[in-house]
């Protein structure tokens, strides 16, 4: 009789065993899939994050360019308009107060830090500007009559 208790019991352990597999192969197979879209969501993250840097990267090749470019053709006006205009008055002339302020533009990168402006800018303007005193006096105006 011990050996059909033993028996029973082993089958019936056998059949938990066997129902606690099964459950936990979903879960395991669920949990599989789960790793496998994370692992591809973060490749896909960081090809992007590189392809922001790339971005930023190239973007700040061409604004350096523009930079350089935009001052070479400054130089060039500043000094074109003295060589061609040589009796043109000071106050007339755009270009005659950054003439000597100007610095010779290189292809070589700066070796050296600029020093930095201690000055704050000024983020107002002294009494109204014209747009807004046009406005003003059509208000006036508007009131008066």
């Amino acid at each position: 009789m011990a050996w059909i208790y033993a028996i029973l019991i082993f089958a019936a352990g056998a059949l938990v065993g066997a129902f606690a597999a099964r459950l936990g192969n979903k879960n395991l197979k669920q949990q599989k899939e789960l790793q496998k879209e994370l692992d591809k969501t973060k490749y896909q993250l960081e090809q992007y994050r590189q392809e922001l840097v790339d971005h930023f990267a190239r973007s700040s090749d061409l604004l350096d360019n523009l930079a350089k470019d935009y001052s070479k053709l400054y130089e060039h006006m500043a000094k074109t308009s003295a060589e061609l205009m040589p009796n043109l008055p000071e106050q007339d002339n755009p270009f005659s107060q950054r003439i000597s302020t100007l610095t010779p533009i290189t292809d070589e990168p700066e070796t050296e830090t600029p020093e930095l402006d201690t000055h704050q800018p000024r983020d107002y303007a002294n009494g109204a500007s014209g747009l807004l005193r046009a406005e003003q006096k059509q208000a006036e105006a508007a009131k008066a009559s």
